[in-house]
């Protein structure tokens, strides 16, 4: 993936230095506006994924950026807590219930349902591009807490990523499936390659899941991330389907949706009771925290999604 092109003084200075352009960087490094903030936090997380073309991969545990890294992401937790509260204690046994309430009474803006019956060709289309920057990698953030999980959580978590992996058939896998719907539209197949389009909501959706994901103490934010994901899947997807079915897309350009839709069923009460059930009963102190990976997901895919509408008027 090609280093994308800064968008103030915090993107510029981790990705110059990574391009080889400085030598270090600055004492303070102070995002200019959101948009900064997330593109720098996204360069230096792509790190401990797939990397940058050209960009050494000692960079990854390089002290200093990730020390850059720590400061950005206490402003991104920040934000987080000003958006959705900070956690709170909760008893355990509440959690599967508690996030059975959160979701279902999640009112977000109505992307689904204009993909469904008023989108454009260009406007699914651009819903597709920004969408790829995650889905090109599904699944794998959720992944980072599989060996930070044991026993009953630990084997809810396995069996939902066996799914997202295609069961571990290569093109069964959910990032595989998803070049299809881009290949009907014509797009850029490449990892990475819509990210110099991603603004700040698009990019925060991504960041939020390594935030959760790369630190051994937001695990149980991480697989409340994932529960919220998988608990309010079902019916969108089928949104989707259909939006693409009545633009004419065939059978490999659905399948991705499709898909979801049969999976994410089975996944809501695997997610809601066997993973986070579990974690919370095993983990007390984290329980909290759960609720926590699960209101910060459905709000920033709600403000990800009014921005989109509000664009598209």
């Amino acid at each position: 993936m090609k280093l994308p092109g800064p968008r103030g003084a915090a993107s510029a200075a981790v990705i110059d230095l990574l391009a080889g352009r400085v030598a270090g960087l600055p004492r303070q490094l102070e995002p200019d506006d959101d948009d900064d903030l997330q593109l720098a936090l996204f360069v230096g997380y792509e790190l401990a994924y797939r990397g940058w073309d050209g960009v050494d991969d000692t960079w990854e545990w390089d002290p200093g950026l990730l020390g850059a890294r720590a400061t950005l992401e206490a402003r991104f937790e920040s934000d987080l807590h000003a958006l959705v509260g900070p956690p709170e204690p909760v008893d355990p046994a509440e959690v599967p219930q508690r996030l059975i309430e959160l979701t279902e009474s999640d009112d977000g803006p109505p992307l689904s349902k204009y993909l469904r019956g008023r989108a454009t060709h260009d406007q699914f289309r651009e819903f597709v591009q920004l969408r790829s920057v995650y889905h090109l990698r599904e699944a794998d953030p959720h992944t980072w807490a599989i060996p930070r999980l044991a026993g009953k959580p630990k084997a809810a978590l396995v069996e939902i990523q066996i799914d997202e992996y295609g069961g571990g058939v290569a093109p069964r896998m959910h990032q595989e499936l998803f070049k299809q719907t881009m290949s009907w539209f014509g797009l850029d197949l490449t990892y990475g390659a819509y990210v110099d389009l991603a603004g700040a909501p698009t990019l925060a959706n991504n960041n939020v899941m390594s935030l959760f994901g790369m630190h051994r103490k937001r695990r149980g934010a991480l697989v409340g991330h994932l529960a919220a994901y998988e608990m309010t899947s079902t019916a969108p997807n089928r949104n989707y389907g259909n939006g693409l079915r009545r633009l004419g897309g065939d059978a490999a350009a659905i399948a991705f949706y499709d898909e979801h839709v049969e999976a994410d069923a089975v996944h809501e009460q695997i997610a809601a009771h066997d993973l986070c059930g579990s974690f919370a009963a095993a983990e007390p102190e984290r329980a909290g925290d759960v609720l926590f990976g699960a209101r910060c997901a459905l709000a920033l895919d709600n403000r990800w999604a009014g921005a989109l509408l509000e664009a598209w008027r």
